[in-house]
């Protein structure tokens, strides 16, 4: 662990990825290093850890801590550039296991100047790479109110996305709204009904923090060219932190583990089907102790995927 940050079920996916001390492995989202760390202590001299994200605080400190460990490189990127990129000398071989850690980081959350926490007073940024545009206020203070629904209710799942749009466009009329207590006191105003235990602005932020970074276009794109890039037998690993991150997790593993779809009817045997994924065990979710100590780790839920062989 490093700078105040403690990864989520850092036992459970270490285990789950099953390394090898020879192997090579992918930590596509290293936050601040606590998987790739522990990942490092398992592999050889000869075993392999590429490590990317997309933040530059990130990459600063694996430079700073793995920057000259031969078994390690580091990537700045987006993991779905494994879409297009997979040609290309860092991904060339392949994996013998891959760990997706989604979401925000503690760090990232805790630094009032990325704008992610409505509990810290900020510039309303909410970029994870921040040469990316636009800005979560540039975005909040340009689009029409329709947008701001769709968005709300789409990636909040939040019940009064209307009445919460309805308010920006009015405030944006005398001043743009361009710090996170501003939104976050905005949003709070409109909601007349509180979820207990939860701050009326945590969906309204999640909508646009995934807005903002295009969180499940990333996902919908990384997902297919990391089944690709899993050698057979290697194992990919996801934890998600939200609803509409695992149901896409799900529903990928369940689709590659069923294989090509045929009309019902016709009478396919399994082996023509040709199933790319089979799902290791069940979905894992941070046990008490972890909750109690990490209370960002309660909503965590991971899930496992191993890579089939190739039908001879």
């Amino acid at each position: 662990m490093t700078e105040g940050h403690r990864p989520v079920l850092l036992a459970e996916a270490l285990d789950a990825l099953a390394v090898r001390p020879e192997g090579r492995y992918l930590d596509a989202t290293f936050g601040r290093g606590g998987h790739s760390a522990e990942i490092l202590t398992r592999l050889a001299p000869t075993g392999r850890l590429l490590a990317m994200d997309r933040d530059d605080q990130a990459i600063e400190v694996a430079t700073r801590r793995f920057g000259e460990d031969p078994r390690m490189t580091i990537v700045k990127g987006r993991f779905s550039m494994m879409e297009v990129d997979r040609g290309m000398a860092p991904w060339q071989g392949g994996f013998d296991g891959m760990l997706f850690d989604l979401g925000v980081s503690s760090p990232q959350l805790d630094d009032a100047c990325r704008g992610f926490s409505f509990r810290k007073d900020g510039p309303l940024d909410m970029r994870m790479d921040r040469q990316s545009r636009p800005s979560a206020a540039e975005w909040l203070n340009s689009v029409p109110e329709a947008e701001i629904v769709r968005v709300l209710r789409d990636f909040g799942e939040e019940r009064f996305a209307r009445r919460i749009a309805r308010a920006v466009v009015a405030t944006r009329v005398d001043a743009p709204i361009i710090t996170t207590s501003q939104f976050a006191a905005l949003v709070a105003r409109e909601i007349p009904r509180r979820e207990p235990g939860q701050d009326p602005a945590t969906r309204a932020f999640q909508a646009l923090r995934i807005l903002v970074n295009d969180e499940l276009g990333e996902l919908t794109r990384a997902l297919p060219a990391a089944r690709d890039l899993l050698r057979p037998g290697g194992r990919l690993v996801v934890i998600s932190f939200h609803s509409l991150e695992d149901r896409i997790v799900k529903q990928f593993f369940a689709h590659e583990a069923r294989g090509d779809a045929y009309p019902t009817r016709l009478p396919i045997p399994q082996a023509m089907l040709a199933p790319r994924l089979k799902v290791i065990g069940k979905p894992v979710r941070p046990g008490v102790a972890e909750c109690a100590a990490n209370p960002r780790a309660r909503s965590a839920v991971m899930r496992v995927a191993e890579r089939l062989r190739e039908a001879s």
